[in-house]
């Protein structure tokens, strides 16, 4: 299969598809801090997403202070554990995914907060519409996360998306002192790699596509 997809590539699709292919989610970083222009660029990258309407509905926090880092990371490891006791995990456990989860946040040396502010989308007087519009919007900012981490990965950088401010946005906007219409999404942890990755398969595409043939 591999070699029936590379058959005929121009060069510059082989290489954007090796780097699409070798990309993986980074979870130990360096100390080293992100250069600024580097962080720029990764920006960069995120604003020529496609998006609904044109309208780029997302918006980017980069959090490189350390003590806000740790600030954001207890705050939403506090609703972490209150949401896990609810759920009747062992305290033991809740212990240790709130550890691992405030370690990861605080040794990366740049954490963008992805959010999302529908100020500039479109309303509709009925809620199936509006339901798209946000799922749209939704879709949008998550195409430009996903450049974001291409984008790292083709810096030599390390780095992995966590869906943690989506269970607490309220908190995320409280400690960051974000505007109401920023709704954070996600997190992107970005750093130098401490160590290879994790290898994890695909799975084959048959499993997950169906093809409707034009006639012959």
């Amino acid at each position: 299969m591999e070699s029936v997809m590379r058959e005929g590539l121009p060069s510059a699709a082989q290489m954007l598809l090796e780097q699409i292919r070798s990309r993986r989610s980074v979870r130990r970083y360096r100390r080293d801090p992100i250069p600024r222009a580097w962080a720029m660029v990764l920006l960069e990258a995120a604003r020529w997403a496609p998006s609904a309407h044109n309208r780029q509905p997302w918006r980017f926090v980069m959090v490189e202070d350390a003590h806000m880092k740790a600030q954001l990371a207890r705050a939403m490891g506090e609703r972490l554990t209150a949401d896990l006791r609810q759920d009747g995990v062992p305290e033991e456990r809740i212990a240790e995914d709130v550890a691992r989860s405030y370690e990861r946040i605080v040794s990366a040396p740049l954490a963008i907060v992805v959010c999302l502010s529908m100020q500039e989308m479109d309303r509709y007087p009925d809620a199936r519409r509006q339901t798209a519009e946000r799922t749209m919007a939704v879709q949008s900012v998550a195409m430009a996360g996903q450049n974001i981490l291409l984008m790292a990965h083709a810096l030599g950088l390390g780095a992995c998306w966590i869906c943690a401010p989506l269970f607490c946005p309220e908190i995320v906007q409280e400690t960051l002192g974000l505007p109401a219409d920023w709704e954070p999404q996600g997190m992107i942890l970005i750093g130098f790699p401490a160590g290879p990755p994790r290898e994890k398969p695909r799975r084959p595409i048959e499993a997950f596509t169906r093809w409707i043939e034009a006639p012959a």
